[in-house]
């Protein structure tokens, strides 16, 4: 199994903090956030790489910091080439730019590099292994219907199959909300092609991928039930670190 870690975006809605340093390598309690990603990482055996996709601004960052970090892990950086938020890939773009690069072979775990998540990764991966073929998606019910608005919300059936989702929905019907975590076993991995062949769909958010491909094939959700950020905002950032100084990790 490779691993895909996103961390190509700009953060402008965290600007000052990232205006001039990525997202992933923020501090959080002591740590960069990605750190807390390969900690989960290093107790699976079959993880066979781990690659790193991030931007021309952000590249240099990267490869320093992979020189410094300790990890039994084979850590890639790849630099998708955008220089700013004007003319970056997306997010489906950079997942393809890798799939690529890999022969579109294997069995492929995404993740955002600036989730941050407590629990380990056997259970999601135990789970959409016995889903496979299908797809499987991390979810987590935040409980909030107005924090909802900000994430893609799910409804799921009784076998766990996704039946919708709502990209950012001013109404959401639901609190259980996604994750960027995603499990694509290797037949599905090429379906990225067919999805950016259409010049009509969107490159930026996965959860225009994960919706288009509920339309056309099965996609199954994986119920996390601990702490979950997205930290894509300035608030969210504080209140995960104010959170954190309160509790022992």
């Amino acid at each position: 199994m490779k691993v895909v870690i996103l961390a190509a975006g700009y953060g402008t809605r965290l600007y000052p903090y990232t205006k001039n340093f990525p997202k992933p390598l923020l501090d959080v309690k002591g740590r960069p956030i990605i750190e807390y990603l390969l900690h989960k990482l290093e107790r699976r055996s079959d993880v066979s790489k781990v690659i790193v996709v991030t931007n021309s601004r952000f590249y240099k960052h990267f490869v320093y910091w992979k020189k410094s970090v300790r990890t039994r892990l084979v850590l890639e950086i790849v630099n998708d080439l955008s220089k700013s938020p004007k003319d970056k890939l997306g997010a489906i773009k950079d997942m393809e730019l890798v799939f690529k690069k890999e022969g579109y072979k294997g069995d492929f775990l995404v993740l955002g590099g600036d989730n941050f998540f407590k629990g380990w990764l056997d259970g999601f991966i135990r789970f959409a292994q016995r889903k496979s073929p299908g797809i499987t998606i991390g979810a987590v019910d935040i409980g909030d219907k107005k924090q909802a608005r900000h994430y893609g919300v799910l409804r799921m059936g009784k076998t766990k199959r996704i039946l919708e989702f709502q990209e950012k929905p001013e109404a959401p019907k639901s609190t259980l909300v996604a994750m960027c975590l995603y499990y694509f076993p290797s037949v599905k991995v090429p379906l990225v092609k067919r999805y950016l062949a259409d010049p009509g769909n969107y490159r930026d958010a996965v959860g225009a991928y994960i919706k288009w491909l509920i339309a056309h094939d099965e996609v199954f959700g994986f119920r996390f039930r601990s702490l979950w950020f997205d930290i894509g905002r300035v608030d969210t950032y504080i209140t995960l670190n104010r959170l954190l100084s309160k509790r022992r990790e």
